[in-house]
């Protein structure tokens, strides 16, 4: 089952990237823009919830793994503050191409730290409950977080420079 969950979260991973490299090919305030971007942040803000909710709750109880859980949480915080920020910057402006290339730079880090380093470790240290309560949760919450999920961009008048 732990093979399950990472591979599901992985595939949510290659999603993003793909949306990822579909958002950079796109130019001005285009409606294709605006709907790529308002599926990307609406996956990846669901995707972080159950993912919390499922594997890093379940990894927060393992003392061996603590760091590494609130290390990955505390990066989904950041870039839920740099996706609220993108969608309120002016998308034909060069400010909305620069946060995008950071945006994009952050996440795929993030995405590979895990890949690579978290997940590896983790499945040293689920039980049979573990994987039984991450089965669960994972695909019912993300499919809650995501009919949740708005795009929800801070004032324009607020957005970072």
């Amino acid at each position: 089952m732990s093979e399950d969950i990472f591979a599901r979260l992985k595939q949510d991973h290659e999603d993003h990237r793909k949306l990822l490299d579909r958002l950079a090919d796109t130019s001005g305030e285009s409606e294709e823009r605006k709907s790529l971007l308002e599926q990307f942040t609406k996956d990846v803000k669901s995707h972080a919830a159950a993912e919390e909710q499922a594997l890093y709750s379940t990894m927060l109880r393992k003392p061996e793994t603590t760091d590494e859980t609130r290390h990955s949480v505390a990066e989904h915080h950041e870039i839920d503050e740099m996706l609220n920020d993108l969608a309120a910057t002016d998308m034909s402006s060069s400010a909305w191409k620069t946060k995008f290339d950071k945006l994009d730079h952050d996440y795929r880090h993030h995405i590979n730290e895990e890949e690579e380093d978290h997940f590896p470790d983790f499945e040293n240290y689920l039980t049979q409950e573990d994987e039984e309560h991450m089965r669960e949760v994972f695909d019912r919450r993300k499919e809650e977080e995501k009919a949740q999920a708005e795009v929800t961009p801070e004032k324009m008048e607020d957005a970072k420079e």
